[in-house]
């Protein structure tokens, strides 16, 4: 059976998907989702694990702006119902997986005539009239004009430049229970936090575990990456460094063998002049990741992959470089920040769905971006740029990555909200003769640096003649003339992250504002 041919096809009911049906219907978009499981959010009926997220949960946060709490709510989807707040659903600040099965239910309920369930799609192709077509495992096919995949890095990376890694066993599918652990040497591969994660779980039942890689540690709290490892799986490393026989190894696995007392690992040390050792263990887990499936595209459908082809290639507008209509949402936008910003996580990728969102609707049905018009003056401008930084969470979350973009001209201003940066400066939006773009930035070496150090914190607190210097969170503007850039200011970090002190930060943004405006 051959399915009517929607505007919008969307794989995957998971957190993204939904977020982007969410949006599709709330603007009348005609639009379908094909899940394979029987429940949305199946990714977390199984992952992580351990069953405790990474991302933070906050309910007191001392404010009532909905905003500005979501700074502090890394779980929640952007839907206009207070209730569909993760909030609600658990006060842990690092929350069990469960409970984001339980909202990514609630979430979708509203959305029950607009999402197919048991429906896995075993093809994709293209018709010669340019619709896509999905195919299922019972044979019908479902079309639409564009493709919007939103199935997340669905299947395990598995290091295959590692001679042997196929004995070892994997994330995916190790047990979680520290009693079939006991007595054992465990050697696991990978220095992320599905590594540490597992780590913590089993080193009160095993006599011995290293972890592995080639890479050094790399800690969220210096790099201000999420994905680093968090303090919450990195119980590990006290082991390690106050003796208690575990271990960190920096260095390549140059082969796994097994024998009949266990496994032969051959390791490499860095430190060591390239040393090599064998290793001998009872167990060897790999943790090394996930990567999208692209095994179900036809040749003229299938998208270009890169980063060990993880992901899919795309545009400034999550559009695959390739295959024209075919767009990503979710975890698989993480291609254009990777391990800097944070598509790969929903606090992050909420915004930028929603971007895609006002991209498709700009793109196949001629409405403009959004945007709030303003009077072309240097102090409404200012007023309404430092409005924004000290309360958007689209620019506090996806630092870097979106921007909001104002344009002016002699006709007036118009505040376009939460632009992707890279999109804007292909000129997303149209000409402008004037444009301010405002994003929220670590400096350029933040992660170079001490956070904890004294001198490096207070550099640059709330000192407007060195706040291009600032290691932390601050806003910064890019005037654009005509599309070519003309300048940047950056507002003075502060403590408690308030960028409106009228000497510090408001007359210093003006005089740049009307300088440029004026030139």
């Amino acid at each position: 059976m051959t399915e009517a041919t929607r505007d919008y096809l969307i794989l995957g009911a998971g957190p993204a998907g939904l977020q982007l049906a969410t949006l599709l219907e709330a603007s009348g978009d005609d639009h379908l989702v094909l899940e394979r499981a029987a429940a949305p959010g199946a990714f977390f009926t199984r992952y992580p694990r351990h069953r405790t997220l990474i991302s933070i949960n906050k309910p007191r946060t001392g404010s009532d702006d909905p905003e500005l709490n979501l700074r502090f709510d890394w779980n929640s989807l952007l839907t206009d119902d207070p209730a569909l707040r993760f909030t609600r659903y658990s006060e842990r600040y690092f929350p069990h997986a469960d409970d984001m099965v339980r909202y990514l239910a609630d979430v979708a309920a509203p959305l029950a005539h607009r999402i197919r369930y048991d429906t896995e799609a075993v093809r994709v192709g293209r018709a010669d009239d340019g619709v896509f077509e999905v195919t299922d495992q019972r044979g019908d096919v479902w079309r639409g004009r564009a493709l919007i995949v939103a199935t997340g890095v669905s299947r395990p990376y598995r290091a295959t430049e590692i001679p042997g890694i196929e004995l070892a066993e994997n994330y995916a599918d190790i047990s979680t229970d520290p009693r079939d652990y006991r007595d054992q040497r465990v050697l696991i591969i990978g220095k992320g936090n599905s590594a540490f994660e597992t780590a913590d779980a089993l080193m009160e039942t095993t006599t011995l575990i290293h972890v592995a890689g080639p890479s050094p540690v790399r800690m969220a709290w210096r790099t201000h990456y999420v994905g680093h490892l968090r303090a919450v799986n990195n119980n590990f490393l006290d082991t390690y460094q106050l003796k208690s026989a575990n271990a960190v190894l920096d260095g390549t696995v140059r082969g796994i063998e097994k024998d009949a007392d266990g496994f032969r690992v051959a390791f490499a040390f860095s430190r060591a002049n390239e040393l090599v050792k064998e290793l001998r263990y009872d167990r060897v887990i790999a943790c090394t990741g996930f990567a999208f499936d692209a095994s179900i595209f036809d040749a003229a459908a299938r998208p270009a992959l890169v980063i060990k082809d993880r992901f899919p290639a795309q545009t400034p507008a999550f559009e695959s470089v390739d295959v024209p209509g075919l767009f990503v949402a979710g975890t698989l936008s993480q291609e254009r920040d990777f391990k800097k910003s944070t598509n790969g996580f929903i606090h992050g990728f909420r915004y930028t769905v929603r971007a895609l969102h006002r991209i498709l609707r700009r793109r196949y049905a001629g409405v403009p971006w959004p945007a709030a018009a303003l009077s072309p003056d240097p102090a409404a401008v200012t007023g309404a740029i430092i409005a924004r930084v000290n309360r958007s969470s689209g620019l506090w979350q996806q630092f870097g990555v979106l921007g909001d973009v104002v344009t002016v001209s002699d006709s007036g201003a118009a505040y376009h909200e939460e632009v992707p940066v890279a999109h804007h400066r292909e000129g997303g939006l149209g000409p402008a003769a004037h444009a301010f773009v405002v994003t929220l930035e670590y400096g350029p070496d933040h992660d170079t640096v001490d956070p904890f150090d004294i001198e490096v914190s207070r550099i640059a607190q709330d000192t407007p003649g060195v706040a291009h210097d600032a290691a932390y969170l601050h806003p910064v503007v890019r005037y654009y003339r005509d599309g070519a850039p003309g300048g940047v200011h950056h507002l003075a970090e502060n403590l408690e992250n308030r960028w409106d002190r009228p000497d510090v930060h408001v007359a210093p943004l003006r005089a740049f504002v009307a300088d440029r405006l004026a030139a």
